[in-house]
């Protein structure tokens, strides 16, 4: 219990660094989306929403998780600990919304709330919809993403002692 309290961040960490987080990732699919089509496609602001709430909503776990496994160890063992918290909280959070996203779409064509066959409906949607996003829509956050990765995870292992 000691260690989650060292490791609990500040609120400027967590109220500053969120929206900077999800700024990030927002440029990071943008210029994606640029590098890949020209930003030839209708869902461009729905995919910079998705992109920015999943590096908003993600950032208060991914520092957490972040410093608590960061906690007492060198520099080098710190930068690995938030690459990793904030490689898997982002994709995953950003893989979540794109999920509700998609369950919300096809909500429609399913079965009434609560009942057996809709809970088969939803877990296979969402099963569907990561998938989906995974082999989609990860390259959005290369190469920009990566870069600010890089440099996030490095500051906060400096910053962090």
């Amino acid at each position: 219990m000691n260690r989650l309290r060292a490791a609990w961040p500040s609120f400027p960490e967590l109220f500053v660094g969120a929206p900077l987080w999800g700024v990030l990732m927002l440029i990071s699919a943008i210029s994606g989306l640029y590098l890949r089509n020209r930003l030839e496609t209708s869902h461009a602001l729905d995919l910079a929403i998705l992109y920015f709430g999943g590096g908003l909503l993600s950032w208060p776990f991914n520092l957490l998780v972040g410093r608590y496994l960061a906690l007492g160890h060198r520099v080098e063992a710190r930068f690995a600990a938030f690459f990793l918290a904030l490689t898997a909280g982002t994709v995953l959070m950003t893989a979540f919304l794109f999920a509700m996203d998609y369950r919300i779409f096809y909500s429609r064509w399913h079965a009434p709330f609560g009942s057996f066959i809709w809970m088969l409906q939803f877990i296979f949607t969402s099963v569907s919809a990561v998938y989906q996003f995974l082999v989609i829509g990860l390259g959005l956050f290369l190469p920009i993403g990566l870069v600010c990765l890089l440099a996030t995870s490095l500051a906060l292992a400096k910053r962090m002692r």
